[in-house]
């Protein structure tokens, strides 16, 4: 049975734009086997009881025949590595040890390997002139900015201005011209080993899924390109993945890190935007321990008042029936999670922008609220559509395309630009009204308070209250 779709299509905007999908089958991941093999390295993570590591961890740990490689002492988690086939058997013995459990690669978005890199973009002849000039450019074709009426937010001064957003991800290019100067490369990390946050698979030009939700979240009122939800916000890069997939570990030190004030060495974030997931079957080897580990994380980043927000998943599964399958992070400990709408042949003069993306997963008891994230049930996937591109110039493409979010999207230049669709590009739209809400707020707000000025001032589509679909409502910038 397919529990999630994580689908990933995106369109190179260049002279003669060719589309390429990138898909993956959305099933859940199959258990792995656990049992270690005598003389192979395998890496675990070792969760202490009441969220705290024993007394002589280390020392423990190496009786038992491992390696302590990290320490989350503020959630009480630590990964070790070992060849011992016995070591979860005597770890998980030590005194003050919850569980041990193998960590496990996840492939948490679909790799890109098969999207079309898409041309530069410059702001030759273009300049700034207030508040949404982007419009000159590719802001015609930015629907979801309209339909979360994030342009009469901006008429009234809302920036998000000195708020910080962490968007744990793949590499993100903090040189493309819409977030230059935006992205605090002092306190973006990678938790990859061998590779610095801004770097990825393929080479210039490839699709960078980081800086495709960067890009929603905060591209620059620059006269150029597109523009975010909230431009004037600054965004952390944190590298948790590479080529879409990273290990539990990586994730969780991303979160831990990116929640942490600065005084304590963190990139003290007051949202975390995570555009990823996957599904796991709670009764497999292992999986409940993860998933705590991982709750660990989102819960303490709560504590430290950092608003988490994460991808619902693209595999149209009805969370409230889902059995044993948990969605996470979305269904993690204190995350709001967001289901995906879009437009249904905006190319051809559709205007409405909130029918439920027909990829979406939903459920009344996963879902916090709904969002922009692109749709593809417009017909015929053949018919082609032109539509302008200011001061000069056209886009011209298969119709259903436009009905696709777009945003800066390459990895090795400065301007190009990307469709795509998913729960990844509606997480960020509300990560930016989250950052508008705290802006307006004084730049600081506990999440608690930020979800509920989200619930408040969303609008409430489908049935009365909440609703599996669109959870509390579609988020809207202007109220």
């Amino acid at each position: 049975m397919s529990h999630r779709r994580l689908l990933s299509l995106a369109v190179a905007i260049a002279a003669g734009v060719s589309l390429s999908r990138c898909t993956a089958d959305g099933t859940a991941p199959a258990a792995p086997s656990f049992s270690a093999v005598a003389g192979a390295e395998t890496s675990y993570l070792i969760l202490g009881k009441a969220n705290r590591l024993p007394a002589d961890f280390a020392t423990r740990v190496s009786e038992a025949g491992g390696t302590v490689t990290a320490t989350i002492a503020e959630i009480g988690v630590a990964t070790a590595t070992s060849s011992s086939p016995a070591f979860r058997t005597k770890a998980s013995a030590i005194l003050g040890v919850q569980a041990v459990a193998p960590d496990q690669m996840i492939r948490w978005i679909d790799p890109s390997e098969r999207v079309i890199a898409a041309g530069d973009v410059t702001d030759e002849g273009l300049s700034a002139q207030g508040i949404g000039d982007d419009e000159t450019f590719f802001g015609g074709l930015q629907w979801s900015m309209r339909a979360i009426h994030a342009p009469e937010a901006w008429a009234l001064g809302a920036r998000g201005t000195g708020v910080r957003v962490a968007v744990i991800d793949g590499g993100m290019n903090n040189l493309h011209i819409d977030l230059n100067g935006s992205v605090d490369v002092a306190r973006s990390r990678s938790f990859v080993s061998g590779f610095a946050f801004n770097q990825d698979v393929g080479g210039p030009g490839a699709f960078s899924h980081a800086t495709h939700v960067a890009g929603i979240i905060a591209a620059q009122d620059d006269g150029v390109g597109t523009i975010g939800v909230a431009p004037g916000a600054t965004i952390i890069a944190v590298k948790a993945l590479h080529g879409g997939t990273g290990s539990f570990a990586a994730v969780i030190q991303g979160i831990v890190y990116a929640a942490t004030p600065i005084a304590q060495g963190g990139a003290g974030a007051n949202v975390i935007n995570m555009s990823l997931g996957a599904g796991f079957d709670l009764q497999g080897p292992g999986a409940a321990h993860l998933a705590n580990a991982l709750s660990r994380a989102t819960t303490y980043a709560y504590q430290q008042g950092t608003t988490v927000i994460a991808a619902a998943g693209n595999g149209a599964a009805d969370l409230d029936h889902t059995n044993n399958l948990i969605f996470i992070p979305a269904q993690s400990a204190h995350v709001i999670a967001v289901s995906a709408t879009g437009p249904v042949g905006f190319a051809t003069g559709a205007n409405n922008a909130d029918t439920p993306a027909s990829y979406t997963n939903f459920g009344s008891s996963a879902i916090s609220f709904a969002a922009p994230g692109g749709n593809d049930e417009f017909l015929p996937l053949t018919q082609v559509c032109s539509r302008p591109r200011f001061p000069s110039g056209s886009v011209t493409t298969n119709c259903f395309v436009f009905d696709f979010v777009i945003s800066p999207g390459t990895l090795g230049n400065t301007g190009g630009y990307f469709f795509a669709e998913g729960t990844s590009m509606a997480a960020p739209h509300v990560a930016g009204v989250a950052a508008l809400i705290i802006e307006k707020n004084g730049g600081s707000l506990p999440p608690a308070q930020v979800e509920a000025a989200l619930r408040a001032s969303a609008d409430d589509l489908g049935k009365p209250g909440n609703d599996p679909f669109y959870g509390g409502g579609r988020v809207n910038a202007l109220r």
